[in-house]
């Protein structure tokens, strides 16, 4: 048991060591990783728990409750009725749980419970940036679909069900290509196949100019400047956009990315051909988003899940509900 003791208290100080780090910037933390590691961890701790710690220390209740009836019995054959023992305090003291079980095996099926949830239902998101506002604002808390685009397994990311292919105007949350680890949110705006050009800040898709109407102008209250607004429509769905007319209609500091040679950049803007099993991305802060027409596609492979709901902010309590 003492050998025990301490390997838990090891484990539990590596995964306190392994959340200091990442939170103080030392290390680049995965979290999908983090929990399936901690399921597997408790889980294995639970096995042992039911199948050989618990029925150990009931076999040794047992035998204290035995020796306590024996010595009763023979008390009562020497005339002795009066016995000042408390075996159920005993008892109950060797049942009880000690805390190396309490903080792994007892953490198990709120663990599991979660890493179910988190990697085939639904996952929650923060919105750090502006980039998608105004659809989204900055400290929204975001729920994502994690089966709608088809199930996948945590950690390697391999796709077990066939789902339904992202369309265009989805807002989706995928892995960012340059740094995998890094969960992004944009707009899907081309899907395989499709020829995307963003030319004097207007879009347009396999050669048809996407439909939009003027809106009155958006306050942006992080930054309390007005930008214009506008009612973009892609497929049979429409969402708000929001551009600074006095940014640069080019794209500026582009990085070299597989497939470049699809994309024309020019003064006016960028013209992409979208590769098979990659997606086009852009925010709907047109201005103000890090997106495909600086990094690439997005492959398949890194798609996460489907934006669909703000379940809080904290600032307005108003933003909760769907959002297209």
């Amino acid at each position: 048991m003492q050998a025990m003791q301490w390997l838990t208290a090891a484990l539990l100080a590596a995964f306190a060591g392994y959340l200091g780090a990442w939170y103080l910037g030392m290390l680049e933390g995965n979290f999908a990783l983090l929990l399936f590691l901690a399921t597997v961890v408790t889980g294995v701790y639970w096995l042992a728990e039911r199948l050989y710690f618990l029925p150990q220390r009931r076999r040794a209740a047992q035998a204290l409750v035995d020796a306590a009836a024996q010595r009763r019995a023979e008390l009562d054959r020497m005339g002795i009725q009066k016995v000042d023992v408390d075996v159920e305090d005993g008892r109950a003291r060797l049942l009880a749980q000690p805390w190396w079980l309490d903080w792994t095996a007892g953490l198990f099926p709120v663990i599991a419970a979660v890493f179910v949830l988190r990697s085939f239902l639904f996952e929650p998101f923060k919105i750090p940036s502006g980039s998608m506002i105004p659809t989204l604002l900055v400290g929204d808390l975001i729920l994502v679909n994690k089966f709608t685009y088809g199930v996948r397994l945590p950690v390697i990311h391999t796709r077990i069900t066939e789902g339904t292919a992202p369309e265009r105007g989805d807002v989706m949350v995928f892995r960012y290509p340059p740094q995998p680890n890094m969960d992004y949110i944009k707009r899907v705006i081309g899907v395989p196949g499709d020829e995307v050009a963003y030319l004097n800040k207007r879009l347009t898709v396999n050669g048809k100019p996407v439909e939009t109407q003027a809106l009155p102008d958006f306050l942006d209250e992080g930054t309390m400047r007005y930008f214009k607004q506008y009612e973009e429509r892609l497929g049979d769905r429409t969402h708000r956009i929001i551009v600074n007319p006095e940014a640069p209609a080019f794209v500026q500091g582009v990085a070299e990315h597989p497939h470049r040679n699809l994309c024309r950049y020019s003064v006016e803007g960028v013209v992409c051909r979208v590769p098979e099993g990659h997606y086009f991305m852009m925010g709907d802060n047109r201005d103000n988003s890090l997106d495909s027409r600086y990094w690439g596609f997005v492959p398949e492979k890194n798609i996460v899940g489907k934006a669909f709901f703000v379940w809080m902010n904290f600032g307005d309590l108003r933003r909760i509900g769907p959002f297209n």
